[in-house]
């Protein structure tokens, strides 16, 4: 690209700018605005990834491969999603291609936030548990699945969830929470859930 931008850019001032504002400036050669556009979503590309591969370095590779990919695409870039989503789609994508092979996506719920009553506040108890939700997370239905940790671990929107799922608003967030009342159902009739009856609440 051949840069056309008639004056020089402080990295302060792209610090302050919209991503739209900064894909313009790539549009027109400023490779230091996707530098910005780097720095600041690499890291949820990257943990979007390793939830779906549980492989760091596997993750770190499809990222840099998905970064380098919405360069060069950076044209067609229409500013119908945000840039972060698009990138998760490309970095999603590029995923899937490298993991072909698999049957399906393996979920990694190691940080899901427990509200653990005082008395069950036992590491072997808090491992176990987590092992049993990890379980049932698993056996719920392939979109619904994807949308529980697109939304409770990447902290997406549902209007991100949608666009990265191909689907309507409503339906993402349906399936988000679908997926919360199946896990709260199953809970509820498990015992070794006892006093864990709220952690879809």
């Amino acid at each position: 690209m051949q840069s056309v931008l008639p004056y020089t850019v402080s990295r302060e001032a792209y610090s302050e700018m919209k991503d739209v504002l900064l894909v313009d400036h790539v549009k027109a050669g400023d490779r230091e605005a996707y530098t910005e556009l780097v720095r600041r979503h690499e890291k949820v590309l990257l943990r979007v990834i390793v939830k779906m591969t549980k492989d760091l370095v596997l993750s770190e590779d499809v990222v840099q491969e998905a970064l380098l990919k919405a360069y060069v695409k950076i044209h067609l870039f229409r500013g119908q999603s945000s840039f972060k989503s698009w990138a998760i789609k490309i970095a999603i994508n590029t995923a899937k291609n490298k993991l072909r092979s698999k049957k399906r996506i393996m979920l990694d719920i190691e940080n899901v936030p427990l509200s653990v009553p005082s008395k069950v506040e036992n590491i072997v108890f808090h491992d176990t548990v987590k092992g049993l939700v990890r379980e049932l997370v698993e056996t719920l239905p392939d979109k619904q699945k994807r949308a529980l940790v697109l939304r409770m671990f990447n902290d997406l929107t549902f209007k991100e969830i949608a666009q990265l799922m191909n689907c309507p608003y409503d339906t993402a967030k349906a399936n988000y929470r679908h997926a919360l009342l199946k896990l709260r159902g199953r809970m509820r009739f498990n015992k070794n859930f006892k006093g864990w009856e709220d952690l879809t609440a």
